[in-house]
């Protein structure tokens, strides 16, 4: 096998493994988002009172603790609460 042989081979074998890696990327992404939109779920149930659990409250309240906080921090700003953005996007809002 000469070095051109070789070279080949071996740039195949990188081009192999950097899609391998960026589809281990890309599935690591696509579960985040998916445990992201279950939190999510989860939460709008909590907040319905369709799901309750003793695990799931420290949890919900942390979340309601960090949004307003956040809604403070853009109120301090003159930014809209993210709540009222949220509302908007999803055309519930008055």
């Amino acid at each position: 096998m000469g070095f051109l042989d070789k070279a080949k081979s071996a740039a195949e074998q990188a081009a192999k493994k950097a899609k391998e890696t960026a589809d281990d990327v890309q599935t690591k992404r696509e579960l985040g988002q998916a445990y992201g939109e279950l939190g999510r779920t989860a939460f709008e149930l909590i907040e319905s009172g369709e799901v309750s659990h003793e695990r799931l409250a420290p949890l919900a309240e942390k979340i309601r603790e960090l949004a307003a906080k956040d809604d403070e921090d853009e109120a301090a700003a003159g930014e809209e609460p993210a709540a009222v953005e949220e509302e908007q996007a999803a055309g519930t809002a008055a």
